[in-house]
């Protein structure tokens, strides 16, 4: 990973923020973003899997047991467990996941259909539709969110930040800056958080 921008942010007082009624525990930003389309989903620190309901403001539990979830879409939501294992929502909320092969500790889901993900190793892969289903892509992330194809955005273990370039060659551009999550907006809008906690966005200069 070569390269070096500079990251202008703003710092986001918590009391700008809304507050959503229940308890979604770990709370982290490829979790709680929202979809391009709004929707909402998230997991409890049980792993229990859950969609929230604008029609009446609450939260609907979903069978299965997940560690991470992403949505990019009401289509396009993506979830792995405490196992690495890989699941895709199937849109039954009877039957809701298939399991999709391979193992990743944190994964992303864009609005356009755009899934990446990093296994507990580091190592970070693309989502294909071919057989083999995964292209690893050169580079070390411990976190990663895509809002688009051309929006993913990843953390290393040091806090590091990164964005993809779509540059075979040289596929990340560091950020400067330090955080220990992070989620990309399919609108280019990219939230993050410090290890204190503190809520930044980024702005493109």
């Amino acid at each position: 990973m070569s390269g070096v921008s500079t990251l202008v942010v703003t710092s986001i007082v918590t009391q700008a923020m809304t507050t959503i009624p229940g308890s979604r525990s770990p709370v982290s930003f490829p979790t709680s973003v929202p979809a391009a389309d709004g929707t909402v989903w998230g997991v409890n620190a049980a792993g229990s899997v859950y969609r929230y309901s604008w029609d009446d403001n609450h939260w609907v539990h979903i069978p299965g047991n997940l560690k991470r979830i992403s949505a990019g879409s009401a289509m396009n939501v993506w979830g792995v467990n405490a196992d690495g294992n890989i699941y895709r929502y199937t849109g039954d909320d009877e039957n809701p996941w298939v399991q999709i092969p391979g193992s990743l500790s944190d994964i992303g889901a864009g609005a356009d259909g755009t899934v990446w993900g990093v296994n507990p190793t580091g190592h970070v892969f693309r989502y294909t539709r071919d057989p083999n289903h995964w292209v690893q892509v050169p580079g070390q992330l411990s976190a990663i969110s895509a809002g688009w194809k051309t929006n993913v955005w990843g953390i290393d273990s040091t806090g590091s930040i990164y964005t993809a370039t779509n540059n075979g060659s040289n596929p990340w551009t560091k950020i400067y800056g330090g955080k220990v999550d992070i989620g990309a907006g399919a609108d280019g809008v990219v939230w993050g958080v410090n290890s204190k906690g503190d809520i930044f966005r980024w702005i493109r200069d």
